[in-house]
């Protein structure tokens, strides 16, 4: 999967809806679950780009 425009330099972006994130670079990502996301504009990215940042967030693997 390509990566969303906003998200180009990010490889995690959480769903605030339900402190889950999604590593973009997943090959069995499901796309359709990121779209939806996107469009619902419920999404945060993390800075350190890393999945131990979004684990200090509360977020978790989906």
């Amino acid at each position: 999967m390509s990566r969303p425009t906003k998200f180009e330099e990010f490889r995690y972006v959480g769903d605030k809806r339900n402190q889950r994130l999604y590593d973009l670079d997943d090959p069995e990502l499901d796309a359709e679950a990121v779209e939806a996301l996107m469009a619902s504009e419920q999404f945060v990215c993390f800075g350190p780009d890393t999945p131990v940042e979004a684990r200090n967030r509360g977020y978790r693997l989906a």
